[in-house]
């Protein structure tokens, strides 16, 4: 029963649970499980900070513009990752919504639930609330590069988001923030955190909602 119990908390979610608006995933990851594997052990985290980023109505989307060998993943089936690359670092996204109509959501910040000492060992850090805390430290620690880009998350093979029963986020503990780091769209509330984790990468006073 236990092994079973196991075996269904680490299961991929369904590309129904991507194939929905950007805003929704977003606010549903939260409390979810990140879980990647590797050849050095897995790497799994409670999923406590997100971004959304709407398709062609978005201006501060990679897809505002079209489509462009660098977001062709964007544009295609919900449910696979995007990687993308900013000064040398990594940020991985979730594609979500209907195929051509591209979103992602940004995975902003997790905290760390297993595989810990491996995460300490790729960062070269020792402290647990630094080593997933942001989105390029999150990619670090868990090993996620360029070549990972367009993996299908609902799978469960090297990388995917799975349900995590001990760590349900109610509507009251989500938290809505303007985005990080974006030139366009700043004050629009898209970035949701769960409130009072320590773990989450920005600002933690906002709107609730």
């Amino acid at each position: 029963m236990a092994c079973q119990m196991q075996q269904k908390m680490y299961s991929p979610l369904p590309r129904s649970f991507y194939d929905r608006d950007v805003v929704v995933v977003a606010r549903d990851l939260l409390g979810k499980k990140f879980c990647r594997r590797s050849r050095q052990g897995m790497t799994c985290g409670t999923i406590v900070e997100v971004e959304a980023y709407r398709g062609a109505d978005d201006p501060a989307s990679h897809s505002f513009r079209g489509k462009t060998p660098r977001n062709l993943v964007m544009f295609g089936e919900p449910g696979h990752l995007y990687v993308y690359s900013i000064h040398a670092k990594f940020c991985l996204n979730a594609v979500t919504g209907p195929q051509r109509t591209p979103s992602a959501v940004l995975i902003r910040a997790i905290e760390p639930t297993q595989g810990i000492p491996l995460m300490q060992r790729r960062r070269d850090r020792t402290n647990v609330f630094d080593l997933t805390r942001g989105p390029a430290r999150l990619c670090e620690a868990v090993e996620v590069s360029g070549e990972m880009n367009g993996v299908d998350l609902t799978i469960g093979s090297r990388i995917w988001i799975s349900r995590n029963s001990y760590a349900h986020v109610k509507s009251a503990d989500i938290v809505a923030a303007p985005r990080i780091g974006v030139t366009k769209a700043r004050d629009v509330c898209l970035r949701f955190f769960v409130d009072g984790s320590r773990f989450v990468s920005g600002p933690r006073r906002w709107h609730r909602r």
